[in-house]
């Protein structure tokens, strides 16, 4: 297979991630907020639950900054990796690097929907009524003030801490007790991949470049 069409199928499996993974992620999104109401958790293992949250904040519902704020910098974020990306491509980079930057890329897509465009075309009902679709700018917010809808929940274990320790003695602890989302888990599981696996690769890539390069 020569370089023009090793080229073509990289452009092409970018293209079918994010489509579709972007298709999942709002599949599961959308399906949880219109059949579930706020908070509630199924159980499908004793480690596995579909609980229903919404966060204004980053992955995993971490809340630091402004929200007009983060979803700008999501926004930016994702084209400026469609951007590598496309450069990458042109350049002849291996498949596994681009992989990981196309899930990147789809999972920053995946919550940009949400703060964007769920608050205009979602309600937000009292209890016990699930949210349903609304006409297009009569939602419970405007552009850009929408929640994140997460939902997988994997609590892998969990104890009580002896009564001996300082400070956390007597607590009940869940280990991993974070809820998120299909598209968080594109972002981190591609993160980390990129520091087991292509660490050489991302020092390359993060290099200055020398002035004098044309």
């Amino acid at each position: 297979m020569n370089s023009k069409h090793v080229k073509y199928w990289q452009a092409a499996t970018v293209v079918v991630i994010f489509v579709g993974f972007l298709a999942i992620d709002q599949f599961v999104k959308i399906w949880v907020k219109t059949h579930m109401t706020l908070h509630e958790s199924i159980r499908i293992t004793d480690w596995f639950y579909i609980t229903f949250i919404e966060n204004n904040g980053m992955a995993f519902g971490l809340e630091f900054f402004d929200k007009i704020f983060l979803t700008g910098f999501r926004l930016v974020a994702t084209i400026a990796v469609a951007v590598y990306i496309a450069r990458l491509i042109r350049r002849g980079v291996g498949w596994g690097y681009l992989i990981c930057l196309s899930f990147i890329m789809t999972g920053a897509a995946g919550n940009i929907i949400d703060c964007v465009f769920y608050g205009l075309i979602f309600n937000a009902p009292p209890y016990p009524a699930v949210a349903q679709f609304v006409p297009f700018g009569e939602g419970y917010s405007t552009w850009f003030y929408g929640r994140v809808v997460d939902m997988l929940s994997f609590p892998l274990a969990e104890w009580d801490w002896p009564s001996w320790i300082p400070f956390i003695g007597g607590q009940h602890y869940v280990f991993f007790n974070y809820i998120f989302n299909v598209a968080d888990a594109c972002i981190s599981s591609s993160v980390i991949a990129l520091f087991l696996f292509f660490r050489k690769t991302l020092a390359v890539e993060l290099e200055p470049t020398p002035k004098n390069a044309e």
